[in-house]
């Protein structure tokens, strides 16, 4: 391969050399290289290194365009072959269970990897939330068990540092818990009033602030001690999310929409209109994509900035219950979610048909999460008591190892 692309470098060189020196015979042989090319158009001199740009533009759109490529662009190309079309295998993509988490007694709610990825939280029926530690072998351990959740727990929310993690329980909790990950001790127990219905929170960038609700009409903005800083009556809130701006919360509500919510001068303003129920939604890191579990329709990807649905995902079995999907992978290139016929479906983002359905589960699978460090590292919880986690294939062929070496290199 080296041999072939120093040919063709040298090729290149060589043709330069020809258009060079004939143009130093029209022109008296005074101007060096440089001052010609600025003067001559392609058509009659190449441009500097220019069959080593096409290379690489091509290697890099074969790259965008395979399915399973989940690492960062390498625009060297002394690491590629020029003889064949990239292609990744599947068996380098995290679609084989690596671990089984049987710790939880219960159905298991939800699942999310802190923000550094070396943490994972599980909530579960069993009024228990579990932190895992993620070793550097992406193996995990049970770190804390956090107890005590009379209702269960059917969603969690870490802080932007990742020292606290908010549990909050299904629709008849009026209550939410503020714990301190690294001590195990609980700072905040939060209950406005037994009438609530605290089912979803969302942290403020800053890490001082949350917001929380649920469909009682309840919506709160507190600080870390529990103390109500601002309240909006009246909205029925499903799932929360606070974008970058510090400012904007985003809420799904039981009109089938999300609007925006601006806790500084109280004013809101519609942004998505689905027609059925939204029960759950993501949005990127960029915030310019939000991801609905819609009953009944299945996964939707949005466009927050144009407000325009962009595509509707195929595959998933979606009823009423509430299942939480992400986005994951390098530069959140794919998109994965549960679903009730006990599988895990992930779609690459420009496909609306699956490249893969995991099984293995064996009833709902209510949660996915993709680790935000470790692109080829997922995690699922379901009904069945259970977490899997997900890893390339454990097993790989010469040519496949290669490519996984390549592939995790930015892991290390």
């Amino acid at each position: 391969m080296k041999y072939t692309y120093s040919w063709i470098l040298w090729e290149e060189k060589r043709h330069s050399l020809v258009q060079v020196n004939t143009t130093a015979v029209s022109w008296g042989g005074v101007s060096t290289f440089g001052q010609r090319s600025a003067y001559l158009p392609p058509s009659v001199m190449l441009p500097p290194r220019r069959l080593q740009t096409l290379l690489r533009q091509a290697v890099e759109l074969q790259r965008e365009r395979c399915l399973y490529h989940n690492t960062k662009l390498d625009s060297g190309l002394d690491s590629v072959s020029l003889l064949l079309d990239h292609a990744c295998s599947r068996k380098q993509f995290p679609c084989y269970t690596q671990q089984i988490l049987t710790e939880h007694c219960n159905e298991v709610w939800f699942c999310k990897f802190s923000n550094d990825g070396t943490k994972l939280a599980t909530g579960s029926k069993d009024t228990t939330v579990i932190v895992w530690h993620v070793n550097t072998s992406h193996q995990l351990k049970l770190m804390k068990t956090l107890e005590g959740h009379a209702y269960g727990v059917s969603y969690l929310a870490w802080s932007p540092d990742d020292t606290y993690l908010i549990a909050c329980g299904p629709d008849d909790c009026s209550e939410l818990w503020l714990w301190n990950v690294q001590t195990g001790e609980l700072r905040t127990k939060m209950s406005q009033s037994h009438e609530d219905s605290l089912t979803s929170v969302a942290w403020n960038p800053d890490g001082k602030r949350f917001v929380t609700g649920g469909q009682r009409g309840q919506f709160y903005q507190c600080d870390l001690d529990g103390n109500l800083l601002d309240s909006w009556e009246g909205v029925r809130v499903q799932c929360l999310w606070c974008l970058g701006d510090a400012r904007t919360v985003l809420a799904s509500d039981t009109h089938q929409r999300i609007r925006g919510y601006n806790f500084e001068d109280l004013t809101d303003r519609n942004i998505v209109q689905e027609d059925h129920p939204i029960m759950s939604f993501t949005v990127s890191k960029n915030g310019r994509l939000a991801l609905l579990n819609v009953a009944t329709q299945g996964v939707h990807l949005w466009d927050l900035h144009d407000r325009v649905l962009v595509r509707k995902y195929q595959g998933v079995t979606q009823g009423f219950y509430t299942i939480h999907s992400c986005f994951g992978g390098h530069n959140e290139d794919f998109i994965a979610s549960g679903s009730e016929d006990h599988k895990v479906y992930i779609w690459h983002r420009r496909s609306e048909l699956p490249i893969a359905e995991l099984t293995g589960h064996t009833r709902t699978v209510n949660c996915v999460s993709w680790n935000p460090v470790v692109p080829g590292l997922l995690a699922s919880a379901s009904d069945d008591g259970t977490v899997r986690i997900w890893g390339p294939a454990p097993f790989l062929d010469v040519q496949d190892a290669e490519g996984l070496k390549e592939c995790c290199s930015m892991d290390s």
